[in-house]
């Protein structure tokens, strides 16, 4: 009677909702693990759980105060010092007798909202009791007034809880119980965070839009961007700017359902541009100016472009001739001609319709008669890859994609609400796109936009002064930065993500004894929306590109010659709707939702990837595989000294007599060829492995996300022995 009582108290304060509960009637023994996100959690499990489950409690709590005493020792719990070992043996014959435990593995209240880290007596507890498992992932209770959230909280939140099915722990055969104790924590977690991936999933905002102005409504007044002008935009301003554009796009944008060009940099204007194209059920085409004229051309003949917003100030900053785009056949939309039109009462009035209802443009756009159903099947945006190869392929990402990557990132970081991200990568780049704007807008965290990742001396001092937390970037800008900044500079960094290269020893150390940081590294491609697997806080492992994030299948397949690993194949809600491209994208959809990345990995047996390189960066030389990007990281180490301006390339060429050889391309003459073969041959590589030619250029081609463009170096190599013949 009295469990639904509370049951009925907690639905009429808290909305209060239990998923796939019925596993808790299941017989036997059983161990529910549930995350730990506030002081009420105890009391939504206990309306659900029958008078056989027992809390795990410490008896230290018990000395608090009368009220824990109370609360700790009674018959629905199971009172433990925490401070001896015997204590999991009593818990283990427990259930081994048939009983029925709920323990907060975590120990403690998170601090983050997010999963913090699992003590290894759980591990032990299941590898001494062999006990099925369920896990419990309560949601919207960590912002209770009752949690230890930072940040934003409320009185009555709505709080589910959701349950997993009945888990049996894997068998450690061999291993000792330290190491059967360390993998089953670690396989408990991971089914803790796929749990809370898959629920958000399910239960949360199926648009961008809809995230969007979800998190809008929570903290309406909350700044939540600001860029290189150092003007800041609330959620209010944001959405009210967001609906009063899409008025004007409205009248202005022919054929509907078509997608509409964006060039911009990252500034506050990108993500208003981006609400508002969705809020009118248009997929906007994120396009990278840094490729230049005549491959911005063909980029929107492929994406069928016929109208690109851009700004007149920001085509003059890149030299950009607007006539250029306009005999591609696509009309320019100047942002500073729309602003003109709206008059001063028409902001007013959009800002306080924004103030009473932030959620008014999601609204808006359910209600557009001549807009498709909003949903996550559909185009969210259409980047292009880099280029780094060949030709850029215009990828189509859903909404759901890029929803499904925020949260598989979510699930694994520990970010919180007073998190302040500094994004340098362009909008154009997958990972700018999803981290540098749309999880910050999702997550509600303040964004520092900046337009250029290129400015080494200026970016580490916006960063000491805007006191961001966390900040993203490739090896080649992260070393730059380094360089230039003052010790002091990144002492508010907390997180620090680097992807899109490879990250070399003598960045990841001079980051370290510098500033003190930890650089986290990462793997990702376009089509994956884009994070494939990230080091983290809570499970880094140095030379790794982490663990792969939740609700993501891998395989590796062998290619000859290659001992170690094979070529990487992933699947997941993250992966892409398709290409641009009609065959790439038949050669896609046959694939049943797989995506061949194009790169050598391999895997270690926690589950740590090893990038090895890009499948076509491998040469035959003598019958044996060599690995371009092997080389090129042993010898950028050997060559630390030369300082981080020192730049190289490992290019593969066409050889007679042993088929194919290798050319390293420098921007310094200190890295003579002698020097090349001594630091090898000290690193224990073969001849095959040592570069028989050393070309000195003053300055290596790069894309915009820092990584060597390696077609236009062949391009440029090419021009040069042409000079020559």
């Amino acid at each position: 009677m009295l469990r639904r009582i509370l049951r009925g108290l907690l639905k009429a304060a808290f909305g209060f909702e239990a998923c796939n509960a019925e596993v808790l009637k299941s017989p036997g023994p059983l161990l529910l693990v549930p995350n730990h996100v506030s002081w009420l959690d105890w009391l939504f499990l206990y309306t659900l759980l029958d008078l056989d489950w027992k809390f795990v409690v410490s008896r230290q709590v018990a000395r608090r105060s009368p009220i824990h005493r109370l609360l700790v020792f009674n018959r629905r719990t199971f009172p433990i010092d925490n401070n001896s070992a015997s204590e999991v043996r009593r818990l283990a014959e427990f259930l081994r007798n048939g009983g029925r435990l709920v323990l907060f593995a975590e120990g403690q209240i998170s601090r983050t909202g997010t999963l913090m880290k699992l003590y290894e007596g759980a591990g032990l507890l299941l590898h001494a009791s062999g006990a099925r498992v369920a896990a419990c992932y309560l949601r919207g209770a960590e912002r209770l007034k009752w949690s230890r959230q930072p940040g934003w909280r409320r009185w009555f939140p709505k709080v589910s809880a959701h349950f997993s099915g009945i888990l049996a722990p894997p068998s450690q055969p061999g291993l000792s119980a330290a190491a059967a104790r360390s993998r089953l924590t670690n396989w408990l977690r991971d089914r803790m965070v796929e749990l809370q991936f898959r629920v958000e999933t399910a239960h949360g905002p199926r648009h961008l839009l809809e995230a969007v102005t979800e998190t809008a409504a929570q903290i309406p007044g909350k700044t939540i961007l600001q860029d290189a002008a150092m003007r800041e935009l609330s959620y209010r301003r944001l959405l009210a700017g967001a609906e009063l554009l899409a008025g004007r796009l409205e009248r202005r944008l022919r054929d509907p359902g078509r997608p509409a060009g964006v060039l911009l940099p990252a500034s506050n204007a990108a993500p208003i541009v981006f609400l508002a194209l969705w809020s009118l059920g248009r997929a906007p085409v994120a396009l990278n100016f840094s490729l230049g004229a005549a491959v911005l051309c063909r980029c929107l003949e492929l994406a069928g472009l016929r109208q690109v917003i851009t700004s007149r100030r920001f085509l003059e900053a890149v030299r950009l001739d607007p006539a250029e785009l306009t005999r591609a056949g696509a009309e320019v939309i100047c942002l500073e001609d729309l602003q003109m039109e709206i008059s001063a009462p028409a902001k007013a009035l959009a800002w306080l319709r924004c103030a009473i209802e932030p959620r008014r443009l999601w609204r808006l756009r359910r209600k557009r008669p001549d807009a498709p159903p909003p949903g996550p099947e559909e185009t969210a945006v259409i980047v292009f890859t880099s280029g780094s190869e060949g030709d850029p392929k215009g990828v189509r990402l859903t909404h759901g994609n890029i929803l499904a990557n925020v949260r598989q990132l979510l699930a694994v970081v520990d970010v919180t609400d007073r998190d302040r991200i500094f994004n340098v990568l362009p909008i154009f780049h997958s990972f700018g796109f999803t981290v540098g704007v749309c999880a910050g807008l999702i997550r509600g965290i303040y964004t520092f936009q900046y337009p250029s990742p290129l400015h080494y001396r200026l970016i580490p001092a916006l960063f000491y002064d805007r006191h961001c937390t966390v900040l993203v970037g490739a090896n080649t800008f992260l070393r730059g930065y380094a360089s230039k900044a003052h010790p002091y500079d990144f002492h508010t960094l907390r997180l620090l993500f680097a992807g899109a290269e490879k990250v070399r020893e003598d960045t990841a150390r001079l980051w370290a004894q510098k500033f003190g940081v930890r650089i986290l590294e990462g793997y990702g491609v376009t089509e994956c929306s884009p994070v494939v697997s990230v080091n983290t806080p809570m499970a880094p492992r140095h030379g790794s590109a982490g663990r792969f994030l939740p609700g993501i299948e891998w395989r590796l397949e062998p290619v000859e010659g290659v001992s170690e690993g094979g070529r990487l194949w992933v699947r997941g809600p993250n992966v892409m709707a398709g290409y641009l491209q009609p065959e790439a994208d038949a050669r896609f959809r046959a694939r049943a939702g797989w995506h061949d990345t194009g790169d050598i990995a391999a895997v270690d047996e926690e589950g740590f990837l090893y990038i090895k390189g890009r499948a076509r960066r491998f040469a035959k030389v003598g019958g044996e595989m060599v690995s371009l990007a092997a080389v090129e990281e042993s010898l950028a180490e050997a060559f630390a000294h030369l300082g981080p301006e020192f730049e190289l390339a490992v290019l593969s060429r066409r050889d007679a007599r042993r088929g194919e050889t290798l050319v390293a391309v420098v921007n310094s003459p200190e890295a003579s060829l002698e020097a090349m073969r001594d630091a090898l041959k000290a690193r224990g590589f073969s001849n095959l492995w040592i570069p028989r030619e050393v070309i000195c250029a003053p300055e290596l081609p790069k894309l915009a996300a820092g990584k060597i463009a390696y077609p236009a170096l062949e391009r440029m190599l090419e021009r040069r022995r042409g000079s020559k013949e």
